[in-house]
């Protein structure tokens, strides 16, 4: 018994020296029989060339990790994860839920202080299938296709200390995943072509993204992305918060977004009950971040329940706010502005920026401040919009009218401040306030105003 321990110990370290190091050398079978052997994996300096897929089984490993101190670089020649993370566990994260060998072999499997480098166009960096309380941290991903890939059913997911830098597809993809409690936390995520932090179907909840860094997340020549985007569509995408986060760039891409949320879900048990082909998903918070330089800043359609405040706006250049088909949206608290500083930027204040409200109902716009709405109709425009509530705004500066009402119902809109007092020869000749339609609404005829 004593020799085969032996004989394993000398295997596993051969193995282990195995591994090259030097970037033209293929180590993928080294490192597969290191994971396999030991789980536990810390690579020193070096760049680890990889031409296939390092499964890592956490039924056959047990306790897994694979760690560096930062100047380890794993190079992905092949298509496919770099890593991929495959556990067990597709039930909810209920403690009552879980097979004994989720606990005894599985949980907790990291990914700490590693670069990982596509060398193929279909390289991904990570991909976590079935995995229980995965986290990554302190880890780099570039030139891949997808840097952190989310799949099937995964549950506890924690996500700190990245760079998620300058990949063709996706930062973080929640793809068709049932996946609850999920932290996203001080990272930067940028140039991804695909969008920064993207949700499509699935079942998905409890997501929290927090003091991060997510610009320019879309492709020029690509198909439109978001920086952060919820798609519901055949799916159901809900209890979101992002807070603290500076989200921007870039203007030059089509239909670009810093966040859209597309509520539109097939939560059939729902859809039954509302008598709607679709539900409306939402419970989302967006509060205390910095917006600009998008075509649109915050799109949502076929939501309900979105809360967007104490944030702050500009170069919007379609609009700052695009709210279309849905209800109890609460918008209040933020600043819309026109910066005169933003010239560098050399787009000449080109930016229309505004806020659009069309078929929404049981929501409320109060308490912002929108200044210099260019080339619009109207600073803030509502239509067919009911049971609004739409009070205590500054509207100011803008082209057109202020605040447009075209067929609004069952509303209220009072004590708003609705001027411009630009120089004459460029104040608007528009009225401050246009009601057109509408019915049983009380709107406050001594708003301020300067025609």
């Amino acid at each position: 018994m004593r020799y085969l321990l032996t004989l394993l110990a000398f295997t596993t370290l051969l193995s282990a020296q195995t591994l090259v190091g030097d970037g033209q050398a293929d180590d993928t079978a080294a490192l597969q029989q290191l994971v396999d052997t030991q789980g536990s994996v810390r690579l020193p300096k070096g760049r680890y060339k990889l031409t296939k897929t390092v499964t890592v089984d956490l039924a056959k490993t047990g306790y897994a990790a694979i760690s560096g101190d930062g100047t380890a670089q794993i190079i992905m020649a092949g298509s496919g994860p770099a890593l991929h993370f495959v556990g067990t566990h597709g039930k909810s994260a209920d403690p009552w839920n879980f097979k004994p060998q989720v606990w005894q072999n599985e949980r907790g499997p990291a990914v700490i202080g590693l670069e990982i480098i596509g060398a193929h166009a279909e390289a991904d960096g990570i991909e976590a299938t079935g995995a229980m309380q995965l986290t990554i941290e302190h880890v780099l991903i570039r030139q891949c296709r997808h840097a952190i890939h989310l799949t099937k059913s995964n549950r506890n997911i924690i996500i700190n200390a990245c760079n998620l830098y300058h990949n063709s597809g996706i930062g973080i993809f929640y793809d068709d995943v049932n996946l609850h409690q999920s932290n996203i936390i001080g990272s930067h995520i940028s140039y991804n072509g695909g969008g920064g932090i993207v949700s499509r179907g699935g079942n998905v909840r409890n997501v929290q993204i927090g003091t991060c860094d997510i610009e320019a997340n879309h492709d020029a020549k690509g198909k439109p992305a978001a920086n952060v985007e919820l798609d519901s569509t055949g799916g159901s995408i809900g209890e979101v918060t992002i807070t603290g986060c500076t989200i921007q760039h870039t203007n030059k891409a089509p239909h670009s977004a810093n966040i859209r949320i597309l509520g539109g879900g097939k939560d059939e048990s729902l859809v039954r009950r509302g008598g709607r082909p679709t539900t409306r998903e939402g419970n989302v918070t967006i509060t205390g971040n910095v917006f600009s330089d998008v075509q649109v800043n915050i799109e949502i359609k076929n939501a309900r329940g979105v809360t967007v405040s104490a944030n702050t706006f500009w170069e919007g250049f379609a609009h700052d706010i695009l709210v279309e088909d849905s209800s109890n949206i609460v918008i209040s608290g933020n600043n819309f502005d026109r910066n005169p500083r933003y010239l560098v930027n050399g787009n000449n204040l080109a930016e229309k920026n505004g806020v659009v409200l069309r078929r929404v109902v049981d929501s409320s716009f109060s308490d912002n401040l929108v200044s210099g709405v260019h080339a619009h109709e109207a600073g803030v425009d509502v239509t067919d919009c009911s049971r609004l509530r739409i009070t205590n705004n500054s509207i100011l500066d803008c082209d057109g009218t202020a605040l447009r009402l075209t067929r609004l119902t069952r509303s209220l809109v009072t004590g708003n401040l609705l001027r411009d007092d630009r120089p004459a020869e460029q104040r608007s000749k528009a009225p401050r306030l246009l009601v057109t339609e509408g019915s049983e609404n009380r709107i406050d005829a001594d708003t301020p105003s300067a025609k």
